[in-house]
């Protein structure tokens, strides 16, 4: 088994917790794009942004989700981040610290050897692993937990996404609705995979995820409001991001 070394410096390096990607490489705020046209039509009692004949060629979805920072309260609260963002745009009254409060949580306790070495941990699949606000360890929560928490605040309409294909998130998208989505901190390949035992279970994952919301695409680009660089619409390229999303294991939730 694999086992977490440099426990020093552990903490920077699970979960949500990053150092910024390099947006002139990665992304690039939607501020700096032009089109021929542009305009708002309702879909589900949501704004939507269709932006026609664009830069890039083909129709953009874009939807107006607010975005919310998860620093520098929740360290490793990209995922209840989100979510709120996504819930604010479906008009809940709910911010990210009540959904830090209202998440459930695997309460596991870190256990490591003598070396530093993980030994013991949550499982994420569960609810979030370790300390969401950074005051100790914390890493992730995935997709069911977060499916319970859609269905507390719009009962019978959370959406799970979660290995379908990426065009179906997409096609969802398009329909009015945010994704909430797992992908890494620089929206490439993981390559911090780590393991540890919860009881008899394997979790092997990656410490470099991260959760965003999906807000738009167009032809070659998804749009993205990213809690934790604080950018809002910003622009990744689609097939990039489709490699590091399903190397999180296709996570995807939503809502109806």
């Amino acid at each position: 088994m694999k086992f977490l070394h440099f426990i020093g410096i552990l903490f920077p390096l699970l979960g949500c917790s990053h150092a910024l990607p390099n947006e002139t490489d990665y992304s690039t705020h939607n501020a700096g794009r032009k089109t021929v046209a542009s305009y708002e039509r309702s879909v589900s009692g949501a704004n939507v942004h269709e932006l026609i004949s664009g830069k890039y060629g083909q129709p953009t979805i874009l939807l107006d989700v607010p975005l919310i920072r998860q620093n520098p309260e929740l360290r490793y609260g990209c995922e209840v981040t989100s979510l709120a963002m996504l819930l604010q745009f479906a008009k809940i009254d709910v911010d990210k610290m009540e959904l830090y409060r209202s998440i459930e949580k695997d309460s596991d306790p870190l256990v490591k050897a003598p070396s530093g070495d993980i030994i013991r941990w949550g499982d994420p699949a569960r609810g979030f692993v370790g300390d969401m606000t950074g005051n100790a360890a914390g890493y992730a929560v995935f997709d069911k937990p977060m499916v319970k928490l859609v269905n507390l605040h719009l009962p019978g309409r959370a959406v799970n996404l979660t290995g379908k294909e990426f065009d179906a998130v997409l096609s969802h998208v398009s329909k009015g609705f945010p994704v909430v989505v797992w992908t890494t901190g620089d929206y490439r390949l993981p390559d911090r995979w780590e393991s540890w035992l919860h009881g008899s279970k394997v979790i092997s994952t990656p410490l470099d995820l991260h959760a965003v919301v999906i807000v738009g695409f167009d032809e070659h680009h998804v749009y993205i409001n990213d809690p934790m660089s604080g950018q809002k619409q910003a622009r990744i390229d689609k097939d990039q991001f489709i490699v590091s999303w399903r190397a999180m294991q296709s996570r995807a939730i939503s809502y109806k």
